[in-house]
């Protein structure tokens, strides 16, 4: 049975359309910016994927000011309206705590609450959504479609639902009807611009409340997304969800990997009780950095299967915290395919980086399958939040890993500073634009093969 759609009002008078269906956890889901229609949504695949969720928690999901069944004529997508919006059905509801829910495509709202009402966010679930970055050509002929929106608003949305997933795609007619009832063309303009700055999302530095943050399994630019996303966030755990490459969202495919990861976290973090407070943040010591990654770690499980797979990377495990310890490294995350550890020094972190990349080598001699591991350093005063480092220099030192091939140790211009007349050879990469940044970063290659 399709949920009752019902109405709050939010401080500001607007008028908020949303529905509450299920029982347990509550779990609020926004609106995606692209489109986001109630009455549309329970008629298409959406509501069949959201049931599955409204079996085992209590799902609240809500249409923003200015689209779908909300007051049309108050388009505000800023965050200080999406809080207020969010308020009203919170209010409405009578709910005090709950879990929340976000994905690029919903523009920075979960951000903005979680990082501002700790202590009624018991728990926040991010999909790193935009799961393919559409090419230039299909760039350049949304472009070219644009005034067409002010002229037939149902064949643009038509077209532009084909041109960007096909023509023939299922998912470009459903894509099509979403858009034609939820937007105007004015919203859709704002709320596109909201997104295109949502893509790689900026995240408040204060989030302390446990989180999830989920992507599509073998989309190496939304794993990337997700663990510069994690690395800002200290209670953050991330999580591969399989699915067909080039799709939005989990809700337009059936997934029960999804659901069962969000109904799972949402339940464990309820029972651990509410939050006290945003946790406080003290910028740390100088630290070295060091991040490691398994290269093609996708092709490498889906060619050896769950079982071999795991032995692989069991070996990446072994081999890395042995070469932690003897350099006296510190561990803060591991990640499967990768590890995050701190070190007192920059030559501490590139002699363990060296032993790292031997012993793999080593490894490789014998092994029937070889491990490609890529290492990236940094330095800098990250912030320190209980047993956790994130910040500017976190991310850096991550961005600085991808840029690596497997074998390679690449650092930033500072490691190769600090460690300057020590012994190790470098090799100069140039300067090269790291995403997230805007001046570009000098970057070393250590030598270290004998």
């Amino acid at each position: 049975m399709a949920p009752r759609i019902q109405y709050a009002k939010t401080s500001d008078g607007v008028d908020i359309a949303f529905w509450a269906a299920g029982q347990g956890v509550p779990l609020v889901i926004p609106p995606n910016l692209s489109g986001s229609h109630l009455q549309v949504e329970l008629s298409m695949s959406h509501f069949r994927v959201l049931s599955r969720l409204v079996e085992q928690v209590q799902v609240v999901r809500y249409d923003c000011r200015g689209m779908g069944m909300s007051q049309r004529d108050a388009i505000d997508f800023s965050p200080e309206a999406a809080e207020r919006d969010l308020e009203a059905v919170l209010e409405r509801l009578g709910l005090d705590r709950f879990a929340l829910y976000g994905n690029t495509l919903a523009g920075p709202v979960s951000f903005w609450y979680a990082s501002r009402h700790p202590e009624r966010v018991s728990a926040l679930v991010y999909w790193v959504g935009q799961t393919v970055r559409r090419s230039p050509e299909i760039m350049h002929r949304l472009r070219l479609i644009e005034p067409l929106a002010e002229q037939d608003w149902e064949l643009y949305c038509e077209i532009r639902g084909r041109v960007m997933f096909g023509w023939d795609s299922s998912d470009a007619a459903n894509f099509a009807a979403l858009v034609t009832a939820a937007h105007t063309p004015e919203s859709l303009r704002i709320g596109l611009g909201v997104i295109a700055e949502s893509m790689r999302p900026e995240v408040p530095s204060h989030i302390g409340v446990p989180t999830l943050v989920l992507h599509l399994q073998g989309s190496e630019w939304t794993t990337d997304i997700a663990r510069a996303v994690a690395s800002r966030i200290s209670t953050a755990h991330v999580l591969a969800i399989p699915g067909p490459l080039g799709t939005l969202s989990p809700v337009v495919y059936d997934n029960e990997i999804w659901t069962a990861a969000i109904v799972d976290f949402i339940n464990a973090s309820w029972q651990e009780g509410p939050a006290v407070g945003a946790p406080e943040l003290k910028l740390g010591a100088m630290r070295a950095i060091l991040w490691t990654d398994v290269v093609d770690h996708t092709a490498l499980m889906e060619r050896l299967g769950d079982a071999q797979g795991r032995e692989v990377l069991r070996d990446h495990e072994r081999l890395t915290r042995e070469a932690l310890n003897a350099h006296d490294g510190t561990e803060v995350k591991a990640m499967g395919d990768g590890f995050m550890a701190w070190f007192s020094s920059a030559q501490q972190a590139l002699e363990c980086a060296i032993a790292l990349q031997r012993a793999f080598a080593v490894r490789s001699q014998s092994a029937t399958e070889p491990l490609r591991v890529r290492v990236g350093v940094n330095a800098g005063e990250p912030i320190a939040e209980e047993d956790d480092l994130f910040g500017a220099a976190v991310i850096t030192a991550a961005r600085i890993c991808r840029e690596a091939a497997g074998g390679d140790i690449v650092v930033s211009d500072v490691v190769r500073q600090l460690v300057a007349g020590k012994g190790f050879l470098f090799a100069d990469r140039g300067e090269v634009a790291l995403r997230g940044f805007e001046e570009p970063v000098r970057l070393y290659e250590v030598r270290w093969q004998d």
